[in-house]
């Protein structure tokens, strides 16, 4: 027992440890004692050492209670109090617990039970004492550890002075008289050992805050311009966000308009069919027996009206919050709307008095075998020609059967009037000058010079022809224009100007009587011309 006993003495206090604690280097000391030599109730700044090796370490060390240690040391004050009890107590005894230690500035009979002790005052303190120590300038400077019942195992027992410095010769700690004239006088402390190392770390450490302070203050400034610049871009994106709302609100206004438009136009239509159908079979029942006279009968097709712009602008709402920068400039952003040039029409067409719609003019008792459909001459051309930048333009076919457009080159020839000789008008020719995509009877052509190239268009058929030209990249493309699905490009290098051709093909027997119309936006019922020239 006596090996075990010594294994388990703490090397200042000589005495069994008491919540004893391991430093880096391997060594064991009481949690008290290794507080005492280095001072940590008064100073969390160290010096922070080994008594034993004296080894030095370079920051604070965490103290902890080794659990293997303290129950070594709780089996042998078992045993220790088992050999007491055999030696020293008689049958029929009991032996009673230590009382707790009690505050010693309470003045009641039995004072409470003391949480702190400090050794300047050689007191035990309650918690209201110990914080009354930590409030009063006068104690605040005196030394309080954990309450202990022996506050002079801390304390030097020769001058009654606290235990602050450390003999590097005798390797015990001393108080301050020890060094100065007692026993250990001329010898090397720690204090004294350590002082150059410390002020080489304040002189370090001085260098360290005069930079943190200046990378603070560059910090500040950095800070201070990255604020700056956000901020100006969040509202460079919010002019945009705002701009590209009113745009997607005039799309959808648009968008309103134009079906409504169309089905006004086909109630109007279908109204005078059936007073057509009504004067047929008076004259005749034989009439109703031919189905071609009934054709016109046939339930109008509701996806024509279904809201799929209005749908395709609340998508681009949504991927703009995905990723905005990949959708700004819009190409609706582009979208302008050219007025016809009434000089360039066919005479066989009629433009509208807004000069944004054309139509095939019906001519009495006309027949199909006297005309046809496909024919690229029955074109009128854009009033004005593009030169330079990017133009977006659509043009509405809803149901129409047959119908030509697309993009001539060359300037246009003015002054001849209605019924100029047709080698002078600007339409879709089949040459090297000229773009365009033709429908007849649900199949779609892309054609340039003598090429021609069907298109495969997905799901229903287009309601709205679309068309970019970008000129900077040099670039004509088609577009599904409620969908902005790409059907086909070319590329554009010329240097004459480019002009929107539109030609709504022939009518026979009222089955492609609708109009080509140029798609526009509407503010405050004005249809605005943009971005021409």
């Amino acid at each position: 027992m006596g090996t075990m006993e010594n294994s388990l003495k703490c090397p200042i206090c000589q005495d069994v440890f008491v919540d004893p604690a391991t430093l880096p280097c391997g060594h064991d000391f009481c949690l008290t004692c290794i507080r005492a030599v280095w001072n940590m109730d008064v100073s969390e700044d160290g010096p922070f050492f080994c008594p034993e090796c004296q080894i030095i370490f370079p920051s604070r060390v965490p103290l902890e209670v080794n659990a293997d240690l303290q129950i070594k040391r709780k089996d042998l004050a078992c045993n220790v109090a088992a050999t007491a009890s055999q030696l020293s107590v008689t049958p029929g005894s009991s032996s009673t617990p230590s009382p707790p230690i009690r505050c010693d500035h309470c003045i009641e009979a039995v004072g409470s039970v003391a949480v702190r002790t400090c050794l300047t005052c050689d007191a035990s303190l309650c918690q209201g004492h110990a914080l009354l120590h930590q409030q009063r300038a006068a104690l605040r400077e005196h030394t309080v550890v954990d309450v202990t019942g022996d506050p002079m195992s801390l304390k030097c027992r020769e001058h009654r002075e606290e235990l602050k410095l450390f003999c590097t010769e005798d390797r015990i700690p001393v108080c301050c008289l020890c060094v100065l004239v007692g026993l250990h006088k001329n010898h090397r402390n720690m204090l004294e050992t350590s002082m150059g190392q410390l002020l080489k770390k304040k002189s370090e450490a001085e260098h360290a805050i005069k930079d943190l302070e200046t990378l603070y203050t560059q910090t500040m400034e950095s800070a201070a311009d990255f604020r700056e610049r956000i901020s100006d871009k969040y509202s460079r994106i919010r002019a945009v966000l705002d701009g590209d709302e009113r745009l997607m609100m005039q799309i959808i206004d648009a968008e309103e308009t134009c079906t409504m438009e169309w089905l006004e136009t086909q109630r109007v239509s279908m109204e005078a069919l059936i007073l057509e159908a009504d004067s047929l079979r008076a004259q005749s029942r034989q009439l109703l027996q031919e189905t071609n006279d009934l054709s016109f009968l046939q339930e109008v097709d509701r996806y024509l009206c279904e809201p799929e712009r209005m749908r395709t602008a609340e998508r681009l709402v949504d991927d703009l919050s995905v990723a905005l920068s990949q959708h700004f400039p819009r190409m609706w952003s582009h979208l302008c709307s050219p007025s016809l040039d009434l000089e360039t029409a066919h005479p066989r067409l009629e433009v509208s008095q807004d000069r944004k719609h054309v139509f095939w003019r019906r001519r009495p008792h006309e027949t199909k075998s006297a005309l046809t459909p496909y024919d690229r001459q029955y074109s009128v051309s854009a009033e004005k020609g593009f030169t330079a930048g990017q133009h977006y333009w659509e043009v509405i076919v809803q149901e129409k059967p047959y119908w030509l457009i697309g993009v001539t080159a060359g300037p246009a020839n003015k002054g001849k009037g209605p019924r100029q000789e047709e080698s002078s008008r600007p339409d879709v020719k089949g040459d090297t000058v000229s773009w365009c995509i033709y429908h007849g009877d649900g199949k779609y052509l892309a054609c340039h010079d003598t090429h021609e190239k069907q298109l495969s268009v997905q799901g229903k058929r287009l309601r709205k022809l679309g068309m970019l030209a970008d000129l900077q990249k040099g670039e004509l493309s088609f577009y599904d224009a409620d969908t902005l699905t790409l059907l086909e490009a070319y590329p554009v290098a010329r240097t004459e100007a480019l002009y929107p051709v539109l030609n709504p093909c022939i009518d026979v027997n009222g089955v492609n009587r609708q109009p080509l119309s140029l798609f526009c936006l509407r503010d405050s019922g004005v249809c605005t011309d943009e971005n021409e020239g």
